[in-house]
């Protein structure tokens, strides 16, 4: 019997990772690939899979993620639609999870509910990160109706109604590499940057300092970064590298 779910994915110049992505999703009825003219071997890797679940429809991002997963969900034919990222990947045991949710939902208190969170544990540098920022939770399956995603960058999926927890996890690759990290960071600090300028956000410069330095307090000692080791370190620092990047472009911008 049909789980009646569409999984979406956002994905530009992602040859390394789309075939993973996609087959952590296979459990869904269908699966679209939002393919923000990519370059390389994206398409190539995707028709090489030859399944017929996957269609790719292609849609400029423009700087505005928002828009994209919005227009994800206008494309997605099933009442439940799942998020993932073309860096991440859906465990075996969070796709059992999602399965026995959407097709079982034999607990009242489930059926109340519009959409779920999930937790995302960052990988990187062959190391399962466990502390520090990762583990955020993310709200990435839910109803196709029951939201939209607000924000040009750092964007959520705001849901009108009850969200539950999944147990399982999200698995997160990001920054594989030191040129993919700064590339990466480069443009979503950009973004950023731009979406507080259009806001009229002001900056000044001691925010500039601190703010980095108190989010390096605080995801390496605070939330315990320090326990995943030198990676715990080298990430605690990456992550207060971009609100520094972040405040000084908007610093710029201002100016």
């Amino acid at each position: 019997m049909s789980l009646q779910i569409t999984a979406i994915i956002l994905a530009k110049n992602e040859e390394r990772h789309i075939v993973r992505c996609i087959k952590s999703v296979a459990f869904c009825d269908e699966i679209l690939v939002i393919n923000d003219n990519s370059t390389d071997g994206t398409i190539e890797a995707i028709n090489k899979l030859a399944n017929k679940k996957v269609s790719v429809i292609s849609h400029f991002l423009n700087g505005n993620f928002s828009q994209s997963r919005n227009f994800g969900l206008e494309k997605a034919q099933n009442e439940w639609v799942l998020f993932i990222d073309s860096d991440e990947q859906i465990s075996e045991a969070l796709a059992f999870e999602v399965s026995n949710v959407i097709f079982n939902r034999a607990n009242k208190r489930e059926k109340e509910y519009r959409g779920f969170y999930v937790r995302r544990f960052d990988h990187i540098w062959g190391k399962e990160l466990r502390y520090g920022e990762s583990g955020i939770k993310l709200v990435r399956l839910a109803k196709k109706n029951a939201g939209e995603w607000v924000g040009k960058v750092h964007e959520k999926w705001q849901i009108e109604g009850k969200v539950g927890m999944l147990k399982n996890s999200l698995i997160h690759y990001p920054h594989q590499t030191v040129a993919e990290f700064l590339e990466e960071i480069n443009f979503y600090t950009n973004v950023r940057a731009e979406e507080l300028h259009a806001k009229n956000t002001k900056v000044y410069w001691f925010s500039i300092i601190s703010y980095p330095i108190n989010k390096f307090i605080v995801n390496y000692f605070f939330k315990r970064g320090f326990l995943d080791g030198i990676h715990g370190l080298i990430f605690a620092i990456i992550m207060s590298f971009h609100s520094f990047l972040v405040r000084g472009k908007l610093w710029l911008k201002n100016k």
